[in-house]
């Protein structure tokens, strides 16, 4: 047993509190809070990271430059990698204006040329700044840290700056004076509008903008965007375009005379002009920079460009340049530039995480624990069996020998039962036995999936869920049969069962003391209905201040509380007893209209009340936690004593404080002693055996590509002990121990196992299905390392004790766990360490997915923290350049999804490549343009794929390959070979990439990743590396995995085909091993250390053969 910190963040402020009453000298520590908040006030333009690196470099080509030109045609302003520059019109080296950690972009003369508007999130979060020319100052212009911004124009009369303002909803377009104020939006509706790239012509009573309906589509169709004006006058919105390549970036003529904008012509983006007498449109120039119309266009659809004063020219950049395009027609001038400068990175995370041998492990997760009426014991899951434990220190016990899925026992009322539910491939049973283990009896007899079993006050019966079995093998989504299940009770003899009602979507029944009402939760609200399934009661709603409702609502045995789940927090809340409409509480605010309390910091899972309502359970990790109500009173009480003798001392002594009175210093280090009541924490150790074989085999005769460099390795002999490499070389040159088992492998190619960065897996969730096809079918495509990046739920680490366990056949299974999301309201430091403390300490995920968790400052105390706690983050792509090219700046080690911007250039590759950021790019879920699976699904027949059909269940497979609803699309709209171009140019710089399916068609999917990475023209050696070494690199494993040598784990591919002649060999496997077990890749059965079939699933056995049925042609 082991006792942890819970912080109560409410009582930890009471106590901190109390301390600063009881200081004599209270003037003096106001003097010092109000140095303190001019301190504050000094630094709230900074970031809280301080940097760790320094990238230099020396450009004349840059990616996605946004500019314009001043009033008087001398200069053009521009972004370059998050700081804005200079040059003259003729060309030059750069001047650089703003510098440090923040990103500056899109930035716009004002008409009298003395000042820079533009987006910055130097206080934090993005806002619109004024840079002043001749003072060099910088002013933010607009408030707050909780919108997003871009698009920023100065009105013709210098006196507002317009700019399109993301409150959260789609962007409208707002008007900011420059002396100060919050600003007006033009419009509010229709609230699915977006407005972006506001500009103006020669009468500025017309806004011109572009204008789309939602923010962005997966796999879209064109048009997506168009030109409108706003009435400045009237308020009316008039479209001003209608091209089905879209229509976007409006930029006008201070004359009157033309607008140009931008458009799609087949796969590319072109820039057209329009005459605004006439009406007339011809080509400007095309191609140019590809837009970012099927993205979320956070800097816009395409970069800023300007006309220039005299109106004869638009200077615009693409292809890494910046030219000036004569209005009349004509040849593109190019304007030269050169960039010399510095940018300032965040500290590298890279850190290296040992794969263990030992012969046992301890769990990662305990589930299900509920306490025993006389609150003496505990009755848990692990591994999907359960245990019983004497608290606070006895050693668990498993209940029952079943091989069967075991989860979520419950205490009979008089403590003489546990009952469970089980689920083995047929059926769901429904158990009861003594918590010595004696006395089992099943008491179901109807088939059956259940779930939330309950016992009622007298003990007479139990109340569940019960879905079918079918529905629940056919599940393709984490949640099995939610909403289509029924609400039942049995006897607790098993004499006779009832349907009460259709459970709709609500859950969780349980019972208050005096009634026989049964209570159910739903999302966000508590309910109860009697045995009948009638006369349903709504007793409360539950929401968080900031957003979000409870998933879980159990309403105290008393019925005056209840205790509810609001994302990974728990707060217990008073339910008062009122007529008509439920109450709505909200937690964790100040504006709640009936006392809650926040029982976590951390967070925890699988909450219960005790059977007296003292204390509250719950558990995270394999710990065990428990909130004792009276226990925390005592400490107030004890707090209160304190504070009252401190005041008689202070009054008894008063006059001599100033010679016996402690030091600020000291008092500090009471507060930091005294953290307030913790409730206790008790670790809860299980061991299990690690699977691991026993032997040595010789593969010989084989070609390997170790990944160890460029080395391939011909005629080798590849020598395995137990589960890892023993000796590596040309056949005869390799000692080979006595007794080894010789398997020739006649010249195929051998290659370390692949490694998926971002797979997805999707597992059932609460109540686990057994072996489960997703891990097989990658398994037999040679993936044997995985690590999930978001897996919404945590039973992935029950799952990763299985499979470490040898309980489930699979790949390695790593994960980040749940994402980190912008619900976690991170408010500081100290709290990104309790949000990362559950992935360290208590989920020991390694790596954590950073999935848009608010602004800058919020996304750089995350990586502060990370570093403290050694976890390599890795981020959610968004469809957000801006977002992608800060967490890069930050020094977020690994990146999932592609930049939907491209072309790239060499300053964003170098970048990238210095800051040894993994790039995963998903093309399979391309950003940009077209998923590349509809191109794969187009020109391949999976569904006809013997592998696929042997382990994915046929009602998968069809889902996946028979009907697509994205669409089709010709050869040339798929983005993927452009994407991949990245891959190829960052690997060649020295940076790092990774492969990752997304979970799109298991096994196969991720050879159709590898491949359509490998478009780009990276070398079929260079994208195997990033198959393996890098992979493995990338997620802290490359010490254990990745390569071929000496000392590492043997996760190996046999092909039968060299991969080097052609990268699709890579699917043409013989065998795979994974940690020292071959298996035959067709069937996986195991061929060494040794022989045996794979045993026959439920969903391999189940198609309409033998049947009647008119004879198929």
């Amino acid at each position: 047993m082991e006792k942890h910190t819970f912080v109560n963040k409410w009582i930890k402020l009471l106590f901190a509190g109390l301390l600063v009453i009881s200081i004599p000298q209270l003037s003096v520590a106001q003097d010092g809070e109000a140095e303190a908040d001019s301190t504050e006030e000094e630094k709230k333009n900074d970031l809280p990271l301080e940097p760790g690196r320094e990238f230099s470099f020396n450009l004349n080509e840059g990616s996605w430059i946004a500019l314009d030109v001043s009033p008087d045609g001398k200069t053009i302003v521009f972004d370059y990698l998050g700081d804005l520059y200079t040059i003259p019109m003729e060309g030059g080296e750069a001047t650089q204006l703003t510098e440090g950690m923040q990103f500056d972009s899109q930035p716009r003369f004002s008409p009298d040329g003395k000042k820079i508007a533009f987006i910055s999130d130097a206080s934090g979060a993005e806002g619109v700044w004024i840079y002043d020319l001749e003072t060099e100052e910088k002013e933010q212009l607009t408030k707050g840290k909780d919108d997003e911004y871009q698009s920023p124009e100065w009105m013709p009369d210098g006196k507002y700056v317009i700019a399109s303002k993301d409150d959260p909803g789609n962007h409208k377009i707002w008007m900011y004076h420059i002396d100060g104020g919050s600003g007006v939006a033009l419009t509010d509706e229709p609230g699915n509008l977006r407005m972006l790239e506001g500009a103006f012509g020669a009468d500025d009573r017309y806004v011109w903008f572009s204008r789309r309906f939602g923010t962005w589509n997966y796999n879209a169709s064109l048009p997506q965007y168009q030109i409108a004006t706003y009435d400045r006058e009237t308020g009316d919105i008039t479209v001003q375009s209608n091209r089905y390549g879209s229509s976007f970036r409006p930029t006008l003529s201070s004359d009157g005379k033309w607008l140009v904008y931008g458009t799609r012509h087949d796969e590319y983006t072109g820039l057209v002009k329009r005459d605004l007498v006439t009406g007339d449109e011809s080509w400007l120039a095309y191609p140019v920079q590809h837009d970012d119309q099927e993205s979320r266009a956070s800097r816009d659809v395409l970069p800023g460009m300007s006309f220039t004063p005299d109106n004869k020219y638009v200077v615009a950049s693409y292809g890494g340049k910046i030219w000036k395009l004569p209005i009349d027609g004509g040849d593109a001038i190019e304007i030269p530039f050169s960039v010399n400068s510095t940018i300032e990175l965040g500290p590298e995370l890279d850190f290296d995480y040992p794969i263990e041998d030992t012969p046992q492990f301890e769990i990662t997760q305990i589930r299900d624990a509920v306490p025993s009426p006389d609150g003496r014991k505990i009755a848990f899951t692990a591994l999907n069996e359960i245990y019983t434990m004497v608290l606070p220190d006895g050693e668990p016990k498993k209940l029952v020998d079943l091989d069967e899925t075991q989860a979520q026992p419950v205490w009979s009322p008089d403590g003489e039962w546990i009952a469970f539910v089980t689920w083995t491939p047929e059926t769901g049973k429904v158990y009861k036995v003594r918590p010595n283990g004696r006395r089992l009896q099943q008491l179901n007899e109807e088939e059956g999936v259940f779930q939330d079993p309950v016992w009622n006050n007298d003990g007479s019966r139990i109340v569940l869920i019960k879905g079918q079995p079918q529905d629940f093998r056919n599940a393709t989504r984490r949640t099995a049969f939610q909403g289509t299940s029924d609400l039942i009770w049995i006897d607790a003899d098993g004499s006779e069962n009832k349907f009460i009602t259709y459970t709709n979507g609500r859950g969780n029944p349980h019972f208050v003391k005096g009634s026989d009402r049964i209570y159910l939760s739903s999302w966000g609200g508590l309910s109860s209905i009697r045995w009948d399934g009638t006369d349903e009661k709504e007793h409360l709603e539950v929401s968080r201040s900031g957003g979000g409702t409870a998933s879980w609502i159990r309403m105290a045995p008393e019925g005056d509380q209840a205790l509810a789940q609001v994302r990974n927090d728990l707060f217990v809340v008073t339910v008062p007893k009122v007529g008509g409409e439920a109450p709505e509480i909200r937690v964790g605010g100040s504006s709640s209209q009936f006392p809650s309390k926040q029982l976590t910091d951390i967070g925890g899972q699988f909450p219960a009340w005790s059977w007296d309502a003292n204390r509250v359970h719950w558990s995270i990790g394999n710990a065990h936690v428990i909130y004792d109500f009276d226990d925390e009173q005592a400490y107030e009480d004890s707090v209160k004593a304190a504070k009252e003798m401190e005041e008689e001392k202070a009054e008894d002594e008063a006059g001599e404080a100033d010679s016996e009175e402690e030091s600020d210093e000291e008092e500090e280090e009471e507060k930091e002693e005294d953290k307030g009541y913790q409730p206790q924490e008790i670790e809860i150790t299980v061991m299990a055996d690690r699977d691991i074989p026993e032997g040595i085999l010789v593969l010989r005769d084989a070609r390997l590509i170790t990944m160890n460099g460029d080395e391939i390795i011909e005629n080798a002999d590849l020598v395995i002990q137990d589960n890892r490499i023993i000796g590596v070389g040309k056949q005869g040159e390799v000692t080979i121990p006595e007794g080894a088992e010789i398997m020739e492998m006649n010249g195929k190619t051998i290659i370390p196992g692949f490694v998926d960065t971002h797979a997805h897996f999707r597992h059932p969730v609460n109540l686990h299905r057994g072996e489960f096809w997703s891990y097989l079918t990658n398994l037999a495509y040679g993936v044997i390392t995985t690590r999930d990046p978001q897996t919404a739920t945590t039973d992935v680490l029950t799952y990763q004790d299985l499979v470490h366990a040898g309980k489930l056949l699979g790949p390695r299974v790593y994960s980040t766990g749940p994402g980190v999301f912008s619900s976690e309201d991170i408010s500081d430091l100290d709290h990104a360490r309790d949000v990362l403390t559950r992935y360290s300490k208590y989920y020991d995920t390694k790596t954590i997915k950073m999935y848009g968790a608010g602004n800058r400052e919020q996304r750089q105390w995350i990586i502060q923290a990370a570093k403290e706690q050694e976890l390599m983050p890795t981020t959610e792509g968004s469809l957000d350049f801006k977002e992608n090219l800060t967490q890069v700046i930050d020094g977020y080690p690994g990146h999932e999804h592609s930049f939907p911007v491209f072309p790239l250039y060499k300053d964003v590759i170098d970048l990238v490549a210095f800051s040894r950021t993994v790039y995963t790019p998903t093309l399979l879920v391309a950003y940009g343009g077209p998923w590349a699976e509809n191109y794969f699904y187009a020109i391949e027949r999976p569904h006809d794929e013997p592998k696929l059909q042997r382990f994915m269940p046929h009602q998968n497979l069809d889902e996946r390959t028979r009907r697509r609803n994205a669409g089709w699309f010709m050869e040339e709209e798929h983005v993927f070979e452009e994407l991949s171009v990245v891959v190829k140019d960052l690997v060649e710089a020295g940076g790092r990439a990774g492969v990752g399916s997304h979970g799109q068609l298991q096994g196969l999917g991720y050879h159709w990743e590898l491949w359509a990475m490998q478009a780009g023209g990276i070398s079929e050696h260079d994208i195997l590396k990033v198959a393996t070494i890098q992979g493995a690199d990338g997620i802290g494993l490359d010490q254990d995995l990745g390569s071929i040598e000496e000392g590492k784990l043997a996760d190996l591919v046999i092909l039968n085909s060299n991969p080097l002649d052609n990268i699709r060999n890579t699917a043409d496997i013989s065998h795979i091993m994974k940690n020292g077990y071959m298996y035959e890749a067709e069937t996986l059965d195991e061929v060494f250390p040794n022989q045996r079939e794979l045993p026959t699933f439920w969903w391999q056995d189940n198609e309409p053969s033998n049947v009647p049925g008119v004879e198929k042609e």
